[in-house]
């Protein structure tokens, strides 16, 4: 990076100094955890001359943070599959369930915002389809920094949410269901697609944000391939050449998942179930009436305060997960 002209191709530049954000996302928690290791080695030995009860609480709580770093860099071990250290694709559809619906796959974009500003994922929204009524029925982002691939894929599936409806005049409880799919962002696939026979595209006006010129001429696109029926639209930017090119990136990334979904047992199950976003195919259900609780249900993980959940703190949930799938690889 310090090579004079080395901003000059500014798509090569950007590529390396992403690269080096990837290697420094495995190499900083080793090294701050090895120097963590000496520094509380220094407190032993200073612990044996003095026998101080500061110093005692000083390591036991340094022999703490580091056993949590430890447990972080074994989860990055984990994360060791050939498109896990990606930036993915990330979308939720809203499934049965009317505005209720609706207000939930909102509700599911705003834990997912928080956990990625937390974690300072990079996040850039694609598209945005909004309720009739309320909420979001859909959309679309790509989420930049590493493992964001390896770790959002374990959030894959139906999520369940019961509640008292905010919509029903009757107050009664209410079921609703949205679904969450993630494809990894990858520049060379091969996938074989003839845009001009396989894909249909249509061009229409964005909605919502995005300033006037966005709204007022049809920049936005939305790409069907055929013969799966999957779809990829982009709405992001004025030009509709650049609209039209980030909606076939992401489209060759749905197909290449797909095609790897054919030789994956598992993923072929997940994206089978998929088909209805409904009852019997939840991975995860959040229950804010009668009692507070969120359950997982591949893992079993259950934590009792739902709101902490919804603002992001999903972490337990993932690493569970992580934990569940490497354990079947190797079985």
């Amino acid at each position: 990076m310090s090579v004079q002209g080395f901003w000059d191709n500014g798509e090569a530049a950007r590529e390396t100094v992403a690269e080096l954000k990837r290697l420094r996302g495995v190499l900083d928690p080793m090294e701050a955890a090895a120097a963590k290791l000496e520094d509380l080695k220094a407190i032993a030995e200073l612990l044996r001359e003095s026998d101080d009860e500061d110093v005692r609480v000083e390591l036991l709580k340094g022999v703490a943070d580091l056993t949590k770093a430890m447990d972080g860099i074994e989860l990055l071990n984990l994360l060791s599959g050939e498109n896990d250290i990606r930036n993915c694709y990330f979308n939720i559809q809203a499934g049965t369930g009317g505005a209720d619906a609706c207000d939930w796959a909102q509700m599911l974009l705003r834990m997912y915002l928080r956990y990625f500003e937390r974690n300072r994922y990079e996040v850039e929204e694609l598209s945005m389809r909004e309720g009739e009524e309320a909420g979001i029925q859909s959309c679309s982002l790509l989420v930049k920094a590493p493992y964001a691939y390896g770790r959002l894929s374990c959030e894959t599936g139906v999520h369940r949410l019961v509640r008292i409806s905010p919509f029903s005049a009757q107050g009664k409880r209410e079921t609703s269901f949205a679904s969450v799919d993630v494809q990894p962002e990858i520049d060379d696939i091969e996938v074989e697609v003839d845009w001009d026979k396989d894909v249909r595209e249509d061009t229409y006006r964005a909605g919502g944000k995005g300033g006037q010129h966005v709204n007022k001429t049809a920049s936005a696109v939305r790409l069907t391939h055929l013969a799966t029926g999957l779809v990829a639209q982009c709405q992001s930017e004025r030009s509709q050449h650049k609209n039209r090119a980030s909606a076939q990136k992401m489209l060759m990334a749905r197909l290449y998942q797909l095609e790897q979904s054919k030789r994956d047992a598992e993923l072929s199950k997940i994206y089978g179930e998929k088909g209805q976003i409904s009852w019997g195919n939840a991975i995860r259900s959040y229950f804010l009436h009668p009692e507070q609780r969120v359950k997982d249900t591949r893992t079993g993980v259950m934590v009792g305060d739902s709101q902490s959940v919804l603002d992001g703190e999903i972490d337990e949930f993932i690493d569970a997960y992580l934990r569940k799938r490497a354990a079947a690889r190797t079985a």
